[in-house]
């Protein structure tokens, strides 16, 4: 046979049909498990706070008419919406920051916590407290008190938690009444939240970190783009008040649109600024002008230039507005250009300045946009943050483009100043006439008047930024205001419920699998299908009665101890024991049949306990009960196993072997029922068993024997422990090997089947001792087969004890016959 075979047969893994059957066995495991699955559950849904989860919509505008953030006098027939192009993402970053979440923690004092003990279970007294603590000055550490009611008036503080130490404490306080700790002043007030209700109810009062709890509530919250191609994005979250979970939502909106109006305001602060610090410097410039020309008025009479120019003067008025206009966009792209020399890339250019060249104009915007982009990325995340690296980047390079711009723009308004500066004063010439006093008035008169100009233009810029201001409104509209659900959306009672039946029936099954899986003992018949060696047969293993008590089965040790030297087998009973002695009497019959003088046969086995010595007295009765003479021989010189079955005679084979009796015959032990079956037990316990073996003395006895008797049988110890059994099987014919289910390796199969074809023991066979047919660990799928329709015992079920008296045996645990 192929030993690969056989150890794959071995470890072959159970069927499904063997898996149901040892569960259905087990099936108080399952019990026991599903109720305390089921009391762990219900104790998690007692123990467990509820949660509430309240969501949001808000839609987040996007409208691109006013990209640079101001306003001019002709849009105010649009006044309240002022737009700007809004990355979406960046708002999702926004209302998911830690920074916007400490607001609303401050704002709604979500760092103070008051809660009562219910059951099992904390209750958060979110706005139903009947109390409320003011602070003389922000806490800044974390600390928490219980506080216990005692009337309407009166209440005890009995222990405190400051800086993680607890301070035991019991003292009384009245409302109203300020009281001093280690970390300020606090008094505690009532609120419109009858006292009666919590009176001898401990109350607990916490304070913590607005950092901790807004992080806590952060990860709680959930802000999502409803979808791919919209602008509204859904807000959600989850907490242990459904008012709790509304006010969040609600605060965080209104702190973001805050927010939100401060930032966009900022583009719009920048630009008055400069507009307030550019009319400072003109309206002085213009002031003293004005004295100049005064003054000079007041000295010289200036004659009549409009008589005196004619024609000629109005040429030099349209050469004096296009100096003026050009010189006005010379200035600002000048002042422009040395702003961006002096301020770093986070602040802000002024904007709608009035430059004609639009392309220098879209490239400020754009500078603009990016410097409040950045700025927003490096309040949520800081420098290090690659976009804000990116941003930073592109402003630098926008930053030198938008200088390149001026630079080029200021050169063509240099070109176009000289060309009008020389028509007029060609145009000039033509009135040398006039005199030179004349000329200069002319001169200051024309930058009275650009300086008069442009302090106007700069006055309705200012008034176009402050009314921008004015009527900026939030980029958010509400659609779903938040709303909570009606039940709590934790613990969900029927999945806990679910799990814990599942758990319950889980665990025994994986134990019970795991237990089969890694029990590589011998179960059955099924192991020796791939074997060559003979198997003569299979003793069950005797069922308990059911009215005995199955704990009493399991842990009764001496219970055990008491049932090993039993005689099942008698006559005319029909129990399972018995058919299966019969069954296995007659393959020994038919082995004898082949060669009755091959009479004399061995048991051993590998291991004690494997039931060798119960096997030998149940088999001689087997054959005793049909007359046939037999003699069963205690070899087991050490431990006379056998020999207790008669009760351990003082004298036997051993005293016979040592010369102390001479006549072998004289030591028989002989049934009282059958006298024809005989047993020799092994008397004295010698000091060298090995010795007394190797006499001659013990072969005389099976040559006698073996004439004598129809059956000789030898009890002898398991081999490979001590070298007894080899002596003894080199007299026998027969060795027949008792493997116990249970006890024996499953991989010690191929020692014995090796033992086998190497003919170390002669005529070797095996016997399977202690099969279950339905139930048990050890038989799975390994039935033996003999039910013949007879139950486990019955009215006429008995058995032979020591004493040969008969007794039913339905009185006694088989569990450990051995």
């Amino acid at each position: 046979m192929d030993k690969n075979t056989l150890h794959d047969n071995n470890s072959e893994f159970l069927s499904i049909q063997d898996i149901l059957r040892m569960f259905l066995l087990r099936w108080r495991w399952f019990v026991v498990s599903v109720l305390v699955c089921f009391t762990l559950s219900a104790g998690v849904i007692l123990s467990s706070s509820y949660l509430y989860r309240s969501t949001a919509s808000i839609l987040i505008k996007d409208d691109s008419k006013n990209k640079n953030g101001s306003w001019s006098l002709n849009d105010i027939v649009d006044v309240g919406i002022l737009r700007s192009n809004t990355n979406i993402n960046n708002v999702l970053l926004t209302l998911k920051s830690p920074s916007l979440m400490e607001k609303v923690v401050a704002r709604l004092r979500l760092n103070e916590n008051i809660k009562v003990n219910r059951r099992l279970k904390k209750i958060d007294l979110y706005k139903q407290s009947p109390i409320e603590i003011e602070w003389e000055q922000k806490c800044e550490s974390r600390m928490s008190f219980v506080l216990t009611l005692k009337d309407s008036t009166h209440f005890t503080i009995e222990s405190s938690k400051i800086f993680g130490k607890d301070i035991k404490i019991i003292k009384e306080f009245s409302f109203d009444t300020p009281i001093q700790t280690i970390l300020g002043q606090l008094t505690i007030r009532h609120t419109d939240i009858p006292c009666d209700w919590y009176i001898g109810e401990p109350i607990i009062y916490s304070y913590l970190d607005i950092e901790t709890v807004a992080d806590q509530y952060t990860r709680a919250l959930s802000v999502v783009l409803g979808e791919e191609d919209a602008t509204f994005v859904n807000l959600a979250i989850t907490t242990t008040s459904a008012q709790k979970s509304e006010d969040i939502l609600s605060a965080l909106i209104d702190v973001y649109n805050e927010m939100w109006i401060e930032d966009k305001n900022e583009v719009t602060v920048s630009t008055s600024n400069f507009i307030g610090e550019r009319l400072e410097v003109i309206e002085e410039e213009l002031g003293e002008l004005d004295q100049d020309i005064a003054n000079f008025k007041s000295k010289n009479l200036m004659p009549d230039l409009n008589t005196a120019s004619g024609v000629y003067f109005n040429q030099s008025t349209q050469y004096k507005k296009e100096l003026q206009n050009l010189n006005d966009q010379l200035i600002i792209a000048q002042y422009i250009s040395q702003e961006l020399k002096t301020k770093n890339i986070t602040q802000l250019l002024p904007t709608n300045t009035g430059i004609a060249n639009t392309h220098v104009d879209a490239q400020i915007s754009e500078f603009n946009r990016m410097v409040t982009e950045r700025n927003k990325l490096i309040t949520n995340s800081g420098e290090e943050n690659p976009l804000v690296v990116d941003l930073g980047n592109s402003l630098k390079t926008l930053q030198k483009t938008i200088m390149q711009s001026l630079a080029t723009l200021a050169l063509t308004l240099n070109t176009q100043i000289q060309s009008v500066v020389r028509q007029e004063s060609h145009n000039n010439d033509k009135l040398s006439s006039s005199p030179n006093k004349a000329k200069y008035l002319l001169s200051v008169e024309r930058q009275q008047k650009v300086k008069e100009q442009l302090y106007l233009f700069l006055l309705q810029k200012r008034e176009e930024n402050e009314m921008s201001q004015a009527f900026t409104a939030y980029n958010t509209r509400v659609i779903t205001p938040p709303r909570s659900a009606p039940r709590p959306v934790s613990p969900k009672k029927m999945k806990i419920v679910l799990f814990g039946l599942i758990l319950g029936v889980l665990v025994p099954a994986v134990v019970i699998f795991l237990m089969e899986q890694l029990d590589t003992k011998v179960r059955g018949r099924k192991d020796f299908e791939n074997m060559d060696i003979p198997f003569v047969g299979e003793i069950p293993l005797f069922s308990y009665n059911k009215r005995n008590s199955w704990i009493k089965r399991v842990f009764t040790k001496k219970l055990r101890e008491s049932q090993q030297n039993v005689i099942l087998v008698s006559e005319g009973n029909r129990n399972v024991i018995n058919e299966a002695f019969r069954v296995l009497r007659s393959n020994i019959e038919f082995m004898l049949n082949q060669n009755p003088t091959q009479n004399v046969f061995l048991l051993t086995s590998f291991t004690h306990g494997s039931g060798k010595s119960f096997l030998s007295m149940n088999i001689a009765f087997s054959f005793a009960i049909k007359r046939k003479r037999v003699l069963l021989i205690d070899g087991d010189l050490r431990r006379g196993s056998t020999s207790e079955y008669v009760n351990s005679p003082k004298l036997g084979l051993s005293d016979y072997m040592a010369n102390t009796i001479d006549n072998w015959e004289d030591l028989i032990v002989r049934d009282k029922k059958y006298d024809n079956l005989h047993i020799l037990p092994i008397g004295t316990v010698p000091p060298n068993p090995t010795e007394l073996l190797t006499d001659n003395k013990l072969a005389d006895l099976v040559a006698e024997a073996r004439v004598k008797y129809d059956y000789v049988f030898f009890d002898c110890p398991p081999i490979d422990i001590i070298a007894d059994t080899q002596i003894i099987e080199k007299l026998t014919d027969r060795t027949i090997f008792v493997v116990r289910v249970g006890r024996l390796e499953r991989n010690m199969l191929l020692e014995l089947e090796k033992m086998y074809e190497q003919k170390r023991f002669k005529n070797l066979c095996v016997i399977l001792n202690g099969t279950v047919r339905q139930g048990n660990r050890y038989g799975y799928g390994y039935g033996y087969g003999y039910g013949y329709g007879y139950g486990y015992g019955g009215n006429n079920s008995y058995y032979y004890d020591s004493n040969h008296k008969k007794s039913n045996h339905n009185s006694v645990n088989w569990l450990e016959i051995q």
